[in-house]
């Protein structure tokens, strides 16, 4: 019998995780293989070249491109403020001169005296990057970054807005199929990462973010909802640099849908700890996950991770991807090997499904994804 296998979502309790953080381009490593970090602990840092800025110096002196460097008062590699002056004529004597001063601060880059133009160098920004979690480097790229490996209880989510952050885990329902709205949220929750349950309000959402709250993550999110939010529809699914104050990921999909017990289960169990959060998703090529990720004593036992590449067993934990069942979470309780026609009138594979309420379904193989508990 063929292998049936869709790639789904980790819901795990403990296991090793390693995060690569790297830079944008060459910079410094600032950590060595086996130091402990902080989330928050910076591990490399580099500098993004500042805006160029061209000149046509020589036009604006009215000289020849081979007289200017009698006229300048930088040379290249000097730093300069805006406003200073670069090159100056001496006019006739002493009289009508021609002064050019710097539209940026910044640093002379190259002078040509064959085009006569000026090229200067805006002031470079600092980049830094985190560790992300609390771990021990584990591996240095160098000049680019860092691995860090930690014991973790990892959640991802399916979909999500907002980069990383860190804060402390708090529940606010006492039940996956509560609706997160603003009574539930005050004051108390300020740096905190929300867990709710099936849904969650716009005003609960603005709600968070005004009392400071980190992240939150729910079940599931109307698209009204995020649409109002965000003040744009969200178009090709790649996120993670919305600039909205928090960090927001759905576990389940959109639409009221309870959170997965597996996930409410060990989020809530970590209640006080602190997490790293990051919203950001891509569904297309080299697919990201928003995740939840909680990270353990160095001490704490590693669960065995089951391989989920030979194929979808009985028993396992699914969730279906398509209509008319969109995000119900059963058992598998049978895979029967025969070609079945469905309603497209094409001949596939197909798997029976027990939900959380008993009921059993047969769809095809295919309009399901593994939680990966």
């Amino acid at each position: 019998m063929a292998h049936a296998y869709t790639p789904g979502l980790k819901v795990t309790t403990n296991i090793n995780l390693r995060k690569e953080r790297r830079l944008p381009l060459k910079g410094d490593v600032i950590v060595k293989i086996g130091d402990r970090v902080k989330g928050e602990d910076i591990v490399a840092r580099t500098e993004l070249p500042g805006d160029v800025e061209t000149v046509n110096l020589a036009g604006k002196l009215g000289v020849l491109p081979d007289e200017l460097e009698q006229f300048m008062k930088k040379k290249e590699g000097d730093p300069i403020e805006k406003g200073e002056t670069i090159a100056e004529t001496s006019g006739l004597f002493g009289l009508f001169k021609t002064e050019i001063k710097s539209p940026i601060k910044g640093q002379v880059e190259t002078i040509s005296n064959i085009t006569g133009q000026l090229i200067l160098r805006g002031t470079p920004t600092p980049v830094e990057i985190d560790a992300y979690m609390d771990g021990r480097v584990v591996d240095i790229i160098e000049n680019e970054g860092v691995v860090v490996e930690s014991k973790v209880t990892f959640v991802q989510g399916i979909f999500g807005i907002g980069g990383e952050t860190r804060g402390i885990v708090q529940p606010i329902v006492d039940s996956r199929k509560e609706i997160v709205v603003p009574e539930m949220i005050d004051e108390s929750l300020r740096d905190k990462v929300l867990i709710g349950g099936s849904n969650v309000t716009k005003e609960a959402i603005l709600k968070a973010v005004n009392v400071g709250a980190v992240g939150l993550v729910v079940g599931g999110i109307d698209d009204a909802v995020l649409k109002d939010f965000l003040g744009y529809e969200i178009g090709v699914a790649i996120t993670g640099n919305e600039n909205k104050g928090i960090t927001l990921i759905v576990t389940e999909g959109f639409g009221k849908m309870d959170m997965s017990p597996a996930a409410f289960r060990l989020l809530t169990q970590h209640k006080g700890d602190r997490a790293s959060i990051n919203g950001a998703t891509q569904i297309r090529a080299g697919v990201l996950r928003p995740e939840v990720v909680v990270p353990l004593s160095e001490s704490s036992t590693l669960h065995k991770v089951k391989d989920y590449s030979k194929g979808l067993g009985v028993g396992e934990t699914v969730r279906i991807i398509r209509e008319p069942y969109f995000g119900i979470i059963g058992k598998v309780i049978g895979l029967p090997p025969e070609l079945k026609i469905v309603e497209s009138e094409s001949k596939v594979r197909i798997l029976k499904v027990k939900t959380e309420e008993g009921r059993e379904l047969t769809i095809p193989r295919a309009n399901v994804e593994i939680i990966e508990e």
